[in-house]
This record gives C-alpha cells, structure tokens and sequence, in this order.
C-alpha cells in the first residue's frame, strides 16, 4: 500500500546523500539479509520463528529458554572452560622413551620459530585470541543488556562481537586435534591431554551461548536518538512511524543498518555507492548494500585462486622418522589416512581441504558472473549455495591446525620431526582469502541486478543497470506487482 499523500512524505533540499534532512524510521518492517525484500514481522511467541517469503532465509527467533540467564550460564562455563584449557596440556608423545608435551600455545610458537611468523600469528588468533575476545565480548553484552536501557557503548560492542565470532574456530581446531591424533599414533605412543576435553567442552558451550542469545530482543533495549548526522558531519532529524501506519514506502528509499536491522526512509532513492549515515540506534555506518561488494569479492577470488594453485602442488610439511620420509602434499595427506584404514577420516579431510575450497572458488565465482550479467534465473537456489559457503568456509583450516600441532609435538631431531613448508602457508592464504570473499560478498545484489528488488540506479555493472531501464520503459504499469508489506513467514524454531 502506498502512502496517502505527498505531504506526508519526508522534505529533502538536495538530492545528494550529503544534504539529508529528515529520516524517518520505519517500525515492524525488516530486510532480508539474503535478497533484500522488505517484510512485515510480527511480534513472536516464545519458540517461534520468522523466514522470508522468497529466499527462506531466517529473519527473527524467539528462544524458550531465558534470554540472559541462560547464555549467561554457558559463557560462564565457557570462561572457566577456556582458562583451565590454557593451562592445562593438550597432547604427550614418547618416541623410544623420550617425551615432549605440548599445550595450545605451543604450536603458533614453534611454527613462528620455523619461519612461518604469518601462519602462526593466524593459528595462534584464530584458537587463542579469538576465543578470549568472544567470551570477554559477551560478558559485557550480557551486563549491558540486564540495564534499564542500553549503555551508550555497548552498542558498538554488539557490533565488534558479529564481525569478530566466525574468526573463533575452536570448533575446527578440534577436528584438526583428531587428525593430528591418528596420524601420531603410527609413529608412537600418544597420550591425549585434558586440554583436548576441554576445548570440546568450549566448542559447544560457545555454540550454546550463541544459539540462545537474542540480539534483536537486546537492541529493544536501545533508544533511537532523535538526531543523527551523515557521514561528513551534517545533523539529521529523526521520525519513527509504523509499517501498519506508513504502509509500503517505495522500495528504493528504504535502507537498512546491517548490524541492528533498523529500517529507514528516505525522500530520495539511495544511492549503493555512497553511505548514508550513522544509525540512529548502533551508530553504524549505513549502507544500502556493502561497499563495493562486487569487486572486492572479485579481487578475493582473484587472490584466492592464484594461492590455489601452489598450496595444492607444494608439500604442507615434511615428515622425517629415523632419517626417511619426505614431503607431503594435501593430497598425499588424505591418500596416507586412506591406506591406514582411516577412510571416514580421509573423506574428511578430503572434503574440507580439497573439496570445499575449490568449490567455494567455483560457487563464488558462478554467483559473481551471474550477477555481473544480470542473470535472473535461480535466485533462490544462488542465496542458499552462498548461505552454504559462508558456513562450510572454515573448517578447510583442518589441515593447518593439525600441521600446528604435528609441527609442536614431533621435535626429537634425527629421531622423528616434522616441519612447515611454504605449501601450508599458500593454503591457509587460500582460506582466509576465501573467507573474505564471502564476507564482501552481498547477495542482495543478485536480487537487485535481476531486477527483483525495485529500480536501482547504481551500484551494479553499465550493462546491467541499461537493460533493467530498457526492461521498465517495455513493462506497462498494469504488469508490475502492487506495493504493499508482505508479512514474512512464521513456523516453530527448529534450532
């Protein structure tokens, strides 16, 4: 439903996103993060879920369980999991009588004494640093979030923890333990540390704490300031009405904070190429899609590929036993488990060392052409693969962290040792840089360059912003959609 009259829409002196007088934000209205489409989500009942219409994507959960004292219990365990882990020892191998232990910190350490300073700064952020920096991150969350109203601060807080979590892999870091583990118990006796438990315990303590929190409920807790400013400094004023008030605005003014999901309105189409402010609730910048989302994932990719290429031809590490043995590849990593009748092990590693990069390359790589012709066909089957992508892409760090800890365990000199080769750190390269891929990557403009998602005047490829003009001039008006809320669907939370 459109809006009644042109006096109610909001003034603007300039058409420029530098000269935004007014914005008015828009209650019970949300984005989907997946394609973009504006949807009303009602208030839900505990245990209930709302997915969007047309890609499924999840858009609002409410959770059975209490929404501070129950994740607050699970970080609290996840704090006492992670300092006892630190200080106690993850692995002890004897090889004829001669021991060495290891703990966490002692792989990043060793693989930076080899030389490899790059790839043990990454383990050592990823296993150690990451994790400490989350559960720090969520004590303050939750103490913000049992106040009366929301600190000032803790907004930006709320923001960090979103980007920084997917780089805590203690999940992935267990699985490289179990590889580690098999491959150490053909050369000698292993015993497995308290360290190991322990971090599995962390593992699903920080899943739990995360599956049961409620951001949306917490961001309730946040006024939104009655004036905010653009990017360059200028004041502008807040409104706030209600969809079931305002109706549908048109599509192309709205936009939408990506960390707090306020929705707003503008009295001119928004621009893709430009910010358009602070929010008024997070004081995030806003933009209407991520900045240069294309070419960035574009240049990702680029990257990516060309680390590819030698971190499957060069060894990973070299494995020495009583003066023999030699280098090994990925590939011969896998086969070796293969022959030792560890086969669901090598399917593992297989699939998340070789499979899962290169299909991750080839899934980017077919989402971003598409979108770079303008393609309108399979839409929805493009944002479940990336959903897919953006979840499986890190757990190709298997292999590095289990190189980690081979490298921190086996030093007995002529007797056993293993060491980095230039392979491993070609391939952790090829991780990361897949990562950031996906993380620059907006799959709302996949939606936006089929045309699906109203009209877009930039932001995309000439051509495709050219055929998308040609194709509104050809459509007569009885042929588009009508405007109105759509109300997003509603089913019980699986999770």
């Amino acid at each position: 439903m459109s809006m009644s009259s042109s006096s109610s829409r909001l003034r603007c002196d300039d058409a420029g996103l530098g000269h935004v007088p007014h914005v008015r934000i828009i209650g019970g209205l949300s984005e989907c993060p997946g394609c973009g489409l504006y949807q009303r989500v009602p208030d839900l009942a505990a245990g209930e879920q709302a997915t969007c219409t047309r890609c499924g994507q999840k858009l609002a959960r409410r959770r059975r369980t209490a929404p501070l004292a129950t994740p607050l219990a699970f970080c609290i365990s996840s704090a006492a999991f992670y300092l006892a882990a630190l200080a106690s020892s993850l692995m002890t191998l004897d090889v004829y009588g001669r021991q060495r232990t290891v703990d966490l910190l002692t792989g990043p350490m060793e693989l930076m004494h080899e030389g490899w300073g790059e790839a043990g700064i990454l383990v050592g952020a990823v296993t150690v640093l990451a994790p400490a920096v989350a559960i720090g991150f969520m004590f303050v969350i939750l103490y913000a979030a049992s106040c009366t109203r929301l600190p000032d601060w803790a907004p930006r807080v709320l923001v960090w923890y979103d980007k920084l979590r997917p780089w805590s892999m203690v999940e992935v870091y267990i699985l490289g333990i179990f590889v580690a583990y098999t491959k150490l118990t053909d050369m000698a006796h292993v015993d497995v540390g308290p360290a190991v438990y322990l971090i599995g315990a962390l593992m699903l303590t920080m899943a739990a704490t995360d599956s049961t929190l409620d951001t949306e409920m917490i961001w309730r807790h946040r006024r939104i300031d009655r004036v905010t400013r653009t990017e360059n400094g200028q004041t502008v004023a807040v409104d706030y009405a209600h969809v079931d008030q305002t109706g549908l605005p048109p599509v192309d003014h709205l936009v939408a904070c990506t960390s707090c999901g306020l929705v707003g309105e503008l009295a001119h189409p928004v621009s893709s190429l430009h910010c358009v402010g602070i929010c008024p609730r997070c004081e995030h910048k806003v933009w209407r899609r991520l900045p240069q989302s294309l070419t960035r994932t574009t240049a990702f990719l680029i990257a990516a590929i060309v680390f590819y290429i030698p971190a499957n031809l060069y060894p990973v590490m070299t494995f020495l036993r009583m003066g023999g043995g030699g280098g090994h590849t990925i590939i011969e990593g896998a086969i070796e488990l293969w022959q030792d009748g560890m086969i669901p092990l090598s399917l593992l590693v297989f699939f998340a060392s070789i499979t899962v990069p290169m299909l991750k390359i080839l899934s980017l790589g077919w989402m971003i052409s598409q979108t770079w012709r303008g393609a309108r066909g399979h839409l929805v089957a493009r944002t479940r693969l990336f959903r897919l992508v953006d979840m499986v892409g890190r757990w190709s760090m298997i292999d590095v962290f289990m190189i980690s800890i081979l490298v921190a365990v086996v030093r007995f000199n002529a007797m056993a040792s293993v060491t980095a080769n230039a392979g491993m750190v070609a391939f952790a390269a090829v991780v990361v840089l897949t990562l950031l891929a996906a993380w620059s990557f907006d799959p709302r403009i996949m939606w936006d360059a089929a045309g699906r998602n109203g009209p877009v005047t930039d932001g995309l490829p000439p051509a495709v912003l050219r055929a998308q003009h040609d194709r509104a001039a050809a459509s007569s008006p009885s042929s588009l959609p009508p405007a109105g809320v759509l109300p997003a669907r509603m089913e019980p939370d699986q999770a």
